[in-house]
C-alpha cells in the first residue's frame, strides 16, 4: 500500500499538491483539515471540540484527532492507499498513525515535505484567505501563531520519519505543475 505523509508548514501547498497526486496515483485523500471541517459542519461533538482550538489558531488534541483519522480509515476499504495531508502534526500523533497502520500491515513509505520560507507561506495564506472563507487565514496573529506552532511542535515530526529514513523534501516554491513533476519524481521512486 502507497501510504504518503505529505508535509509543509501551513500555506506549504499540502492541499494543491495533494489533489494532483489523489488523480495520478488514484489514492484517498485524507485531510484533517477536511475531517474537521465535516465534522464541524455536522455539528458531530468531535467537530465542536475542534473548532474550539481551531479558532484560536491551536493544534487540536491528538485524541481529536486520531479519532478523526481512524474513522476515515476505517470506513475506507478497496484503497491503494492515503495521502495524509496534515496529519500528523505531533510525533505523539505520527506515533500513533504508525501503530494504527503497521497493526493492519499498511505502513507509511514516505514523508514528503514541501520547503517554503516564512515570507512565501504568509503571502499564500493572506492570499487564500480571500477564496476561503477561513477566518483563521485572515489574522496576521493567527497566522504568526499557526507558524510558531508548526515550528514548535510540528516540525519534529520530520526528525521522527528521518530517523527511520522515510523522509525527503521538495522546493515547494515555484509553479504548482513543477513542484508536482518534483514530489511524482519522489512517489514514483517507492515503488
Amino acid at each position: 500500500m502507497l501510504n504518503i505523509v505529505l508535509f509543509g508548514p501551513p500555506g506549504a501547498g499540502k492541499g494543491t499538491q495533494s489533489e494532483k497526486i489523489l488523480k495520478k496515483y488514484n489514492l484517498v485523500h485524507l485531510s484533517t483539515g477536511d475531517l474537521f471541517r465535516l465534522h464541524l459542519n455536522n455539528e458531530t461533538s468531535l467537530g465542536l471540540e475542534a473548532k474550539k482550538y481551531m479558532n484560536k489558531g491551536d493544534l487540536v488534541p491528538d485524541q481529536i484527532v486520531i479519532s478523526m483519522v481512524e474513522d476515515k480509515i476505517n470506513k475506507s476499504s478497496n484503497v491503494i492507499g492515503f495521502v495524509f495531508d496534515g496529519f500528523p502534526r505531533t510525533i505523539n500523533q505520527a506515533i500513533a498513525l504508525d501503530n494504527m497502520l503497521e497493526k493492519n500491515n499498511i505502513p507509511i513509505k514516505q514523508m514528503i515535505a514541501l520547503k517554503v520560507d516564512e515570507n512565501e507561506l504568509i503571502k499564500r495564506i493572506k492570499n487564500r484567505a480571500k477564496t476561503s472563507g477561513r477566518e483563521d487565514d485572515k489574522s496576521i496573529d493567527k497566522i504568526n501563531n499557526r507558524i510558531q506552532v508548526y515550528n514548535e511542535e510540528t516540525k519534529p515530526v520530520a526528525d521522527y520519519y528521518k530517523k527511520y529514513n522515510k523522509y525527503s523534501e521538495v522546493d515547494g516554491i515555484g509553479e504548482i505543475n513543477e513542484i508536482f513533476l518534483k514530489l511524482c519524481s519522489k512517489i514514483d521512486d517507492l515503488n
